[in-house]
């Protein structure tokens, strides 16, 4: 029996399975903001239609996979991409895109501002769909829609973005194409926030990167460095971490991240191509209250536009052009999380014969 006949069989409507519903929050600092609930059997997440359609609350089998940061659920604010602000905006959730004139720290060049992380995160989304339905043997659930970053006289950049999740695979692909609008080439950084939290991430979930060489960004992480793979409890007034890896691929420059907990049997696998997105960085907080991991790949270096500036290696896109990335997410259980790490293992030997 095919896979389509068998299923409808077997329900009454196939939203007993999978959905994807528009909701609107009523209360707090996210009253009025626009989303997009949906359900692939075990897999579940929400995406934000208000914000650039990130992917925020998000869990499978019944366990919470991402981070909620602790202003919580928030709309758009025209104030939140004021220098540091961000600090009081930031969700967190699963995925915040940052971009695309800045990623990282705010900064200020020739008499403008260049706000933390950028501008695209807080972006409403525009001609926004969603959509159920049978491909073939394959019944399909995504949410698509463009951001635009313009400016009078300025850059115009537009994100055009698709998310998609199977029933059955306990996936999500995220396909986005950033395209110039605008007559001249444009500086375009980006950079894909990923935040795992609490209960996947506790003291004994392990992270998994097929990485080179690690470089801690600064002097606070340095001590760090050699306990990148594995989280520590929770630890009052604790500084954030963050390491640049350098990281293995495939021939054809494909490599993951990811996190596993055996207790719960659960992971998460980030998979993503290194000529799309060459630099990885690794974000760890064990602050008490802010206890997360962030796996960041992207186009350019954390340590922001100041410094690609002076290296004068900005990167930029062409007008009338446009760039494309893909970002799979994988969610594992049972024998996936001894495979994922044999993955890493053969990326990481297969670069040093």
């Amino acid at each position: 029996m095919d896979r389509k006949k068998e299923l409808l069989g077997l329900t009454g409507n196939m939203q007993q399975l999978a959905y994807v519903r528009p909701v609107t929050y009523e209360e707090g600092r996210a009253r009025g903001m626009k989303a997009y609930d949906v359900k692939n059997g075990p897999l579940r997440f929400a995406v934000m239609a208000d914000k650039c359609l990130d992917i925020a609350e998000v869990s499978f089998l019944g366990h919470n996979i991402s981070f909620l940061s602790k202003p919580g659920l928030m709309g758009r604010c025209h104030y939140d991409t004021n220098g540091d602000e961000a600090l009081r905006s930031i969700m967190g959730g699963l995925l915040f895109t940052c971009g695309l004139e800045n990623i990282c720290a705010p900064c200020s060049l020739d008499g403008r501002d260049y706000p933390m992380h950028g501008r695209i995160r807080t972006t409403p989304a525009e001609h926004v769909s969603a959509d159920a339905c049978w491909l073939g043997e394959d019944y399909a659930v995504s949410v698509s829609g463009e951001m635009r970053e313009a400016e009078l006289f300025g850059e115009n950049l537009v994100l055009r973005r698709k998310i998609t999740t199977r029933y059955g695979d306990n996936t999500i692909c995220i396909e986005d194409e950033i395209a110039n609008e605008g007559f001249l080439a444009e500086p375009m950084m980006l950079l894909y926030h990923m935040n795992i939290g609490y209960p996947l991430l506790c003291e004994t979930s392990e992270i998994i990167l097929p990485t080179k060489k690690v470089i801690p960004r600064d002097e606070t992480a340095a001590p760090h460095a050699g306990g990148w793979s594995r989280m520590e409890a929770p630890k009052d007034y604790e500084p954030e971490y963050v390491f640049l890896h350098e990281m293995a691929a495939d021939k054809d420059g494909n490599t993951f991240a990811a996190v596993i907990n055996r207790g719960l049997d659960l992971g998460i696998k980030i998979e993503y191509n290194v000529n799309e997105l060459p630099y990885f960085m690794q974000w760890k907080s064990i602050a008490s209250g802010d206890y997360v991991i962030g796996l960041e790949p992207a186009n350019s270096s954390v340590y922001g536009r100041t410094y690609h500036v002076k290296a004068q290696d900005l990167h930029r896109i062409e007008p009338l052009s446009a760039e494309k990335k893909r970002i799979v997410l994988a969610f594992l259980t049972g024998r996936q999380l001894d495979e994922v790490k044999q993955e890493a293992e053969a990326l990481q030997n297969e670069r040093r014969s």
